[in-house]
C-alpha cells in the first residue's frame, strides 16, 4: 500500500492517496499526482480548490466536521497552522528534512510542527505507516499563552477517495457484541458517538466505507478505528461538493478539558487501514499486532474460569475439586472469579475493598493457589479496580472519591458505583490494595472487569467532567502493574467484549469478547471481533450445555469446536461432566493444543456466505502450506445439497492433502440416551464423495479455490474440521 501526503506552502499535511500501491514515484511524479487530485473551483464556494488537510481546517475550505473545536474565552476558535518543522524518519531510522523532494521508504513516520502565532497555539501531527500496511496518525494541541484555551474536540480526518460509498460498521448490545450493520454513505454525516466511558458493546469497532457490496475476499475499502477506551466520535462524512472523509476524536464532556499555557492535549492513536476486501485489512491489523514487542509470544494458556460453575458461592472444597478435573483435561491457568473479597458476597457490597475476605477464606486464597499451582496450573484472580459498591469499606471513609456531579449519585448500574481514579488518593487505594494482593499471592494472570457505563462521570472535588481523567487513570494503573510485575498478564473485560479495542490492548494481554458464550452466537462475535484482533487475544471458553445467557442448550461438539478457534478456554462446571464428556473435551483440548502455534499465528480467512446456513472459515500458515478450516452448519439449509463452496487463502499452485480431523469419540448407547443432542455424532450427517473420510483427499489449490467443492449436509449447529497439508504435485483425487 502507499501513502502519499502533500506539504505544499507550509501547510498542515493533506493526503492526497492512502490505499492501493503507487508504486515507486519520483519527485515530479509524486507533485503531478498531488496536483491532479485538486478539485476545480465550484461555483457559489470558496475561491480555492479544496482538499481537506489532517485536521479538517476552515480556513483551507472544509465545511464538514473540523478536527479542532476550540476557544479562548470566545477567541481563537478558528487557528490557522503554519508548518515550522517536518521530519521524515524511514525504517531504517535514517531522518531526512523534508525541503521539497520526496523520500520514499516501506515504513516511515513523519512528524510534523507546526504553530498559529496570533492564536497562541502549536500543533503537532505523527503520521505513521507501519511495514504491515497500517496508517496511524496522532496530533498534539499546546496552548503557548498565559489565557486558558478550553478545547471542545481535537481529532483528524482521513479522506476518502469517490468510490467509497458504502458503509459496514458495527451495533451491539451486551450478550450480542459487533453486529454488522450496512448503509449507503450519502450527503451528510454518518456519526456514531458513545458517552459511556467505556468503548462499548455497541461500539463503531472499525469504520468502513467502500465499494459497494466489499466482502470478506474483494473489493477495496478503507477503515478507521479509534484506539481509545473511553468516550469517543467516529464519523463518516460526504459533502455537497463530493469530497468525503472519516474522522474521529475523544469525545470530550463540556468544560472537561482546559490547557493553561504549555499544557497540551494529545488524540488517541487513529488507525487508518486499507484492505483489498474485510481479510486483506484484518491481516494487516493481525500482523501489526503480532510485530509490537509487547504482543504475548508464549503460547496461550489453556484457561478454566470458573464463575459459571460457582459464581459468588465460593466453597473451597468444590473450587479445589474443579481445580482437579481442570488438571485432568490438560487446563493450564485456573481462574477466580467474582467474590473472594471483602463483604463481597453478592453484586450489591463490597466492590472497592480488595482484601481477601476472612469470612470466605479463612485460611487465606493460597490454600487453593498452591493446591492450582501443585497440580501445574497458573492461577488468576477477578477484580474490578475501576467500580465501588457504595455498601463498602472505601466508600464509606471516602463518598467523595465517587465519580458523580456535585451534590448526588447517579442511578446505579448493577449495584455500583465508579471509583474516581483521578482523585491520586483513590488511585493509590486501589493500587495498594492490588499491590498488596499480587506480592502476597502467586497471581500470573488478572480478569480486569469493569461493568458500569460511565454516566454522570464527574469529580466531585472539582465539580468538573472527568471521564477522560479517569480513562487515562486506568492506562496508568495497568501500565504501573505490568511495570511492578513484569510477567503479569491482563485480560480486558467489560460486561463481556465492551472494552475491545486498540488503546486498551497497549496494556493487556487478550479481551473477553463477550459474557454471552453460546456457540451460536459465538460464531458471530467471532467472526467480527476477529476484524481488528487475531485470534490469540481473543478469549473463547467452552460455555455449559445450557447457556447461562440465552438458555440454549447445545452438543458439547459444537461448544468447543466453536471455543477452539480462540485462546480456548472453559467456562463450565466440571463437577458435572460425565466421564465421556471429560474424554471429549480433553480430545478438544489436546486437538487446540496441536494446533494453536498455526491458529494464533497463521492468515484469517472468511469465506463469503453463498447460503446463510453454511458458515466456512479458517487460518492459513504465513507461508500457505498448511491450513486448517471450520466448515459450520449454522441451521438448516434451503436446499439439499447445499452446493458448492470455495476455500480461499490458499496457493493456487500446491496441492493439499486434506484430512477432517474433527475431535470425536465412539458413543457408547448409554451416552447417546443421555444425551441425544450430540451433534457430533451427526447420524444424519451425508458426505460428498471428495470428502475425506477413511483416508485422506489431495486436491489442487487452484481448483479448491476457483472450481469449488460440494459442502456436506451437517445437523444444524454442528461442524467438521479439515487439515491442509501441502504435498508434493503429484496426482489430486
Amino acid at each position: 500500500m502507499s501513502v502519499l501526503i502533500d506539504l505544499g506552502w507550509q501547510q498542515l499535511p493533506s493526503i492526497v492517496h492512502w490505499g492501493a500501491s503507487l508504486g515507486e514515484l519520483n519527485s515530479h511524479q509524486a507533485r503531478s499526482l498531488a496536483d491532479a487530485n485538486i478539485n476545480h473551483l465550484t461555483s457559489n464556494n470558496q475561491d480555492l480548490a479544496v482538499r481537506a488537510d489532517i485536521l479538517g481546517s476552515q480556513h483551507a475550505g472544509w465545511a464538514g466536521r473540523p478536527g479542532l473545536s476550540g476557544t479562548r474565552a470566545g477567541r481563537d476558535w478558528s487557528p490557522q497552522f503554519t508548518v515550522s518543522s517536518a521530519k521524515l524518519e524511514t525504517a531504517d531510522a535514517q531522518k531526512a528534512r523534508l525541503d521539497g523532494e520526496l523520500t520514499t521508504a516501506a515504513a516511515a513516520t513523519l512528524s510534523v510542527n507546526a504553530s498559529d502565532t496570533e492564536s497562541g497555539l502549536e500543533l503537532d501531527v505523527d503520521i505513521e505507516l507501519t511495514e504491515q500496511g497500517v496508517l496511524r496518525a496522532r496530533g498534539t494541541l499546546r496552548n503557548t499563552e498565559a489565557s486558558a484555551y478550553q478545547v471542545h474536540e481535537l481529532g483528524l480526518l482521513l479522506p476518502l477517495p469517490t468510490n467509497a460509498s458504502e458503509i459496514l460498521d458495527f451495533a451491539g448490545h451486551w450478550g450480542k457484541e459487533r453486529v454488522p450493520q450496512r448503509r449507503e454513505l450519502t450527503i451528510g454525516t454518518h456519526l456514531r458517538e458513545n458517552r459511556k466511558g467505556r468503548t462499548g458493546a455497541d461500539s463503531s469497532y472499525v469504520l468502513n466505507v467502500g465499494e459497494p457490496g466489499f466482502n470478506f475476499a474483494s473489493g477495496e475499502l478503507w477503515g478507521l478505528h479509534l484506539g481509545y477506551s473511553g468516550n469517543q466520535r467516529v464519523w463518516a462524512e460526504k459533502l455537497y461538493d463530493g469530497n468525503r472523509a472519516l474522522g474521529a476524536s475523544e469525545l470530550l464532556m463540556p468544560g472537561e478539558i482546559e490547557l493553561n499555557q504549555d499544557e497540551s492535549l494529545s488524540t488517541p492513536w487513529i488507525y487508518g487501514v486499507y484492505g483489498d476486501g474485510l481479510d486483506d485489512q484484518a491481516h494487516r491489523l493481525h500482523s501489526w499486532l503480532r510485530a509490537r514487542p509487547a504482543h504475548p509470544r508464549r503460547a496461550r494458556p489453556v484457561t478454566l474460569n470458573v464463575w459459571e460453575a460457582v459464581y459468588f458461592d465460593h466453597d473451597e472444597t468444590k473450587l479445589k475439586l474443579l481445580a482437579d478435573r481442570a488438571a485432568e483435561l490438560g487446563v493450564e491457568r485456573y481462574v477466580l472469579d467474582d467474590g473472594w473479597f471483602g463483604s463481597r458476597r453478592d453484586d450489591t457490597s463490597g466492590l472497592g475493598d480488595w482484601t481477601v475476605s476472612p469470612e470466605v477464606w479463612p485460611r487465606g486464597l493460597n490454600t487453593l493457589i498452591e493446591h492450582v499451582t501443585s497440580l501445574g496450573m497458573e492461577f488468576g484472580l477477578w477484580f474490578e479496580p475501576e467500580m465501588v459498591n457504595v455498601d463498602s469499606e472505601v466508600a464509606r471513609s471516602h463518598p467523595e472519591w465517587i465519580m458523580a456531579p456535585s451534590g448526588r449519585l447517579p442511578h446505579e448500574s448493577r449495584n455500583q458505583q465508579v471509583l474516581n481514579l483521578a482523585i491520586e488518593e483513590a488511585y493509590a487505594h486501589v493500587r495498594d490494595q492490588m499491590v498488596a494482593v499480587l506480592e502476597a499471592h502467586d497471581i500470573a494472570y488478572i480478569k480486569w472487569d469493569h461493568n458500569r457505563d460511565l454516566l454522570e462521570a464527574g469529580n466531585q472535588l472539582t465539580g468538573k467532567a472527568s471521564v477522560h481523567a479517569q480513562t487515562q487513570a486506568a492506562y496508568r494503573l495497568m501500565a504501573e502493574l505490568k511495570e511492578r510485575f513484569p510477567e503479569l498478564e491482563i485480560e480486558s473485560c467489560s460486561s463481556g467484549g465492551a472494552r475491545v479495542d486498540l488503546g486498551v490492548l497497549e496494556y493487556t494481554d487478550r479481551v473477553w469478547a463477550s459474557d454471552d458464550i453460546d456457540p451460536f452466537e459465538r460464531q458471530q462475535i467471532h467472526r467480527w471481533t476477529q476484524q481488528l484482533i487475531p485470534a490469540e487475544l481473543m478469549g473463547s471458553h467452552v460455555a455449559s450445555g445450557a447457556s447461562h445467557t440465552t438458555h440454549r442448550n447445545h452438543s458439547l461438539h459444537y461448544r468447543a469446536g466453536t471455543a477452539f478457534w480462540g485462546h480456548m478456554g472453559i467456562e463450565w462446571d466440571l463437577t458435572e461432566a460425565d466421564l465421556e464428556d471429560m474424554q471429549e473435551l480433553r480430545a478438544w483440548i489436546e486437538f487446540h493444543k496441536l494446533h494453536r502455534e498455526l491458529l494464533h499465528t497463521g492468515r484469517l480467512v472468511r469465506v463469503d456466505q453463498f447460503d446463510s446456513s453454511l458458515d466456512i472459515h479458517g487460518v492459513v500458515s504465513q507461508d500457505r502450506t498448511e491450513a486448517l478450516f471450520a466448515v459450520v452448519s449454522l441451521a438448516l439449509a434451503d436446499t439439499d445439497p447445499i452446493g458448492k463452496f470455495r476455500f480461499a487463502g490458499l496457493d493456487n499452485s500446491l496441492n493439499y492433502e486434506i484430512v477432517d480431523v474433527t475431535p470425536g469419540f465412539p458413543a457408547s448407547a448409554e451416552y447417546q440416551k443421555r444425551h441425544p443432542q450430540s451433534a457430533h455424532r451427526e447420524l444424519n450427517m451425508r458426505l460428498p464423495g471428495w470428502w475425506p473420510v477413511e483416508e485422506p483427499a489431495t486436491l489442487n489449490g487452484a481448483g479448491l479455490q476457483k472450481a469449488g467443492v460440494f459442502s456436506p449436509w451437517l445437523n444444524p449447529e454442528s461442524l467438521r474440521i479439515l487439515h491442509l497439508r501441502a504435498v508434493s504435485n503429484e496426482g489430486s483425487k
